[in-house]
């Protein structure tokens, strides 16, 4: 009786310990918390609903996927110690994180422990050029980014005042650095190009420093936040200089923090991957629960979907084999049809410029 005791004892002590959901775990991590959370809500709508059409679909390799969920503000320490903290769980895969600061140092983590890495967001090249295998994006990077927003600088603004700011990060200043390169090179000259601090929330000092330059056109290297606050500071003081900026404009909190202020704004983010014929199923699910998959949701999802095609067609969840599967594998997602190539970007389409107007952005078109 003493010996069925203990083995009963056993049992139920190791049923505590194995977790109950025995799957392929895999994880998304972003600024879940933070000025930024709006933009890590993108990242967790798109993943959680991703990981839910898998699992319904019978799973990957016949097993659910269980999504672990990390949370590192954007912050470079945070993230590593994230990254820490999902190898330990076991996790295969993240599709994260957000910030370039806080995936380039996440990604030397996983590139030592084995970890797959696939971004949806993160603009930096350093991501790729300097991440190695296992390091992956589905988003465009900042010289690209770069490229289009100084060419259309150039020609849109021909002959005005045209002003570059950015908030330090690697993000907010390699974006304004290769867009401040590729207008000079279509033959536009900036009138000012300044740093400020994210996180503050009285910009007054810049933007008299903008006035007083009389700038006709601001381009903010950095976030939705930030770029909010001196907007509708600049119309406070009766600077009516259009902004421009980068894809981190592709949130809604935007109109939120500048209000009408907002209207007119320009920013670059991909051709709207809610229009994809492939993404049209997806999208419905998403609208028939009120969501509407906009900015990261869908470049999330699709980085769930690309790891899950290629484990599969590995047949295995293996790191180093399904690394080798996404070398050659042409991926099927609802961003569209791509490869990754040799240093872990994707081949997708060229960028496409919005603009605000009635608190919604829509597409005005496709830029080479």
């Amino acid at each position: 009786m003493q010996r069925l005791v203990s083995l009963c004892v056993f049992a139920l002590v190791l049923s505590v310990a194995m977790p109950a959901e025995a799957g392929i775990r895999i994880a998304t991590v972003g600024p879940v918390t933070g000025p930024l959370a709006a933009l890590g809500e993108q990242m967790l709508a798109g993943a959680r609903q991703a990981v839910a059409d898998i699992n319904a679909a019978g799973g990957v390799l016949g097993k659910k996927l269980v999504l672990e969920v990390g949370d590192d503000q954007c912050d470079p320490k945070q993230a590593v110690a994230t990254a820490n903290r999902m190898v330990a769980k076991g996790v295969v895969f993240v599709a994260g994180h957000f910030c370039s600061g806080a995936s380039i140092p996440a990604s030397k983590v996983y590139g030592e422990e084995g970890v797959i890495m696939i971004s949806p967001a993160s603009t930096s090249p350093k991501l790729t050029d300097e991440g190695g295998p296992g390091i992956y994006r589905v988003c465009g990077r900042d010289d690209q980014q770069g490229g289009v927003l100084g060419r259309f600088l150039a020609r849109r603004f021909a002959g005005q005042r045209i002003a570059f700011v950015h908030d330090k990060s690697a993000y907010g200043k390699g974006l304004a650095m290769e867009t401040l390169r590729a207008m000079r090179e279509a033959g536009q000259k900036e009138a000012m190009f300044e740093a400020y601090t994210a996180g503050e929330k009285d910009y007054t000092a810049l933007v008299s420093k903008l006035k007083a330059a009389r700038i006709d056109v601001l381009f903010v290297g950095g976030y939705h936040t930030e770029a909010g606050l001196i907007l509708r500071q600049m119309r406070a003081q009766g600077l009516g200089a259009t902004m421009v900026g980068g894809d981190t404009l592709v949130v809604r909190d935007y109109w939120s923090i500048a209000g009408r202020a907002a209207t007119g704004t320009l920013f670059t983010f991909a051709p709207d991957a809610a229009k994809s014929p492939a993404a049209q199923e997806v999208v419905a699910r998403y609208r028939a629960r009120g969501v509407e998959p906009a900015g990261y949701v869908l470049y999330t999802y699709a980085a769930v979907q690309a790891w899950a095609q290629a484990a599969e067609k590995a047949g295995t969840a293996d790191p180093d084999t399904v690394i080798k599967t996404l070398r050659k594998l042409r991926l099927q997602t609802v961003i569209g049809t791509f490869h990754f190539k040799p240093n872990g970007d994707v081949n997708l389409p060229p960028y496409g410029i919005y603009h605000w107007t009635n608190g919604a952005f829509e597409q005005l078109g496709v830029i080479k």
